[in-house]
């Protein structure tokens, strides 16, 4: 596992001036850009693609890119994504995508590995993946729409993360939905370590403050 990181979602970002808000994540100090990619098949909502993958690469190729792929076939695109930039790419268990050639074809390229699981999925539907992956993703909102009420997965994390223990995997953790500096200690004490915020911190009139409350919020 590695240390606590905050990961910026996009969606929450005013893509009018998406280059400022780039460049001010990359001076506030957010470890990661959290990339939503949606058909508005699998969730409700239609997002960006690769061309603006692309252009986030240029602008920032010092920060991690983070891509959560809500789409109906993964497996489809991840060589795509991969290739356009992606440090990680997470997909989704749900999706209509076989699961181990989805990861498979992740391990032909040279980004992290995760899977995501929606609130209603149970954490053992993971667990025979685990130790392919470098990352779970456990949604505390349903996805497809940013700015939603936090919802309590603890139990699903500590499942996770206990399972990870048992079995010497050492994966990380990420929460995404409703993270800001009263829930961040909820997930990191069930076990999360990458917290994805979104409208907490595009909010905010001090984006730096802001996310070093999310750290400091976990110390």
């Amino acid at each position: 596992m590695s240390n606590y990181a905050v990961s910026a979602s996009v969606l929450s970002a005013d893509l009018l001036n998406l280059e400022s808000e780039i460049r001010k994540l990359s001076e506030a100090g957010v470890d990661m850009i959290h990339f939503d990619v949606m058909d508005g098949v699998f969730v409700n909502n239609i997002t960006y693609g690769l061309p603006v993958l692309k252009s986030i690469k240029k602008l920032s190729p010092d920060m991690l890119l983070d891509v959560h792929l809500m789409i109906t076939n993964p497996l489809k695109y991840v060589r795509e994504f991969a290739e356009s930039g992606a440090d990680i790419i997470t997909f989704h268990i749900e999706s209509q995508s076989d699961t181990m050639k989805t990861i498979e074809e992740l391990y032909k390229t040279d980004v992290k590995r995760a899977i995501a699981l929606k609130p209603d999925t149970p954490a053992e539907s993971v667990f025979p993946y685990m130790k392919y992956l470098d990352m779970v993703l456990v949604m505390t909102v349903e996805p497809g729409f940013g700015g939603q009420k936090f919802m309590d997965m603890s139990n699903k994390i500590r499942a996770i993360r206990n399972y990870a223990d048992e079995h010497n995997i050492d994966i990380d953790i990420q929460v995404d939905g409703g993270i800001d500096d009263k829930t961040a200690p909820v997930v990191k004490k069930a076990g999360a370590n990458i917290l994805v915020s979104g409208s907490y911190l595009f909010r905010s009139e001090n984006l730096s403050e802001t996310a070093d409350s999310l750290r400091k919020a976990v110390d």
